[in-house]
């Protein structure tokens, strides 16, 4: 079975957020869990304020952190783009039951650098959106 490009497009559109509509969520109070998937070193380097840290190979036994509604929005990181650990997350959410899980595009790297807050064990920083992600003002 093929796909067209409509069929594709609007199935990516479901699976993946970026982080401007994931902030955009958040402000609105349409908050998704979000969870950070990466290692502890990685989260206290730093993560995204509110996030639920569960590394991904942690998942299957951490399940009783999660939410009981399987269909609770939940949007999933890693690092950035070269970065897989967020969709093998996402995969093992989607086999647990989760039906409303995304990825997020871009990870830790693109929200961090479209100027978004992030939170680490030195306290909370937000850098100068880089202008070849996002607009600088």
């Amino acid at each position: 079975m093929s796909l067209t490009a409509t069929e594709f497009f609007a199935a990516k559109l479901q699976f993946e957020t970026d982080p401007a509509d994931l902030a955009a969520d958040r402000a609105s109070g349409v908050a998704p869990l979000v969870i950070d998937v990466r290692s502890a070193a990685a989260w206290a380097q730093g993560h995204i304020p509110g996030a639920l840290h569960i590394p991904t190979a942690e998942l299957h036994e951490r399940q009783a952190e999660l939410p009981a509604d399987r269909s609770r929005a939940v949007v999933v990181y890693c690092w950035g783009p070269g970065c897989n650990g967020s969709t093998r997350a996402a995969l093992t959410l989607a086999s647990l039951g989760y039906t409303a899980v995304k990825e997020l595009i871009g990870g830790l790297e693109y929200w961090a650098r479209e100027g978004f807050l992030v939170e680490s064990d030195a306290g909370r920083h937000r850098q100068e959106p880089d202008p070849l992600t996002a607009p600088v003002h």
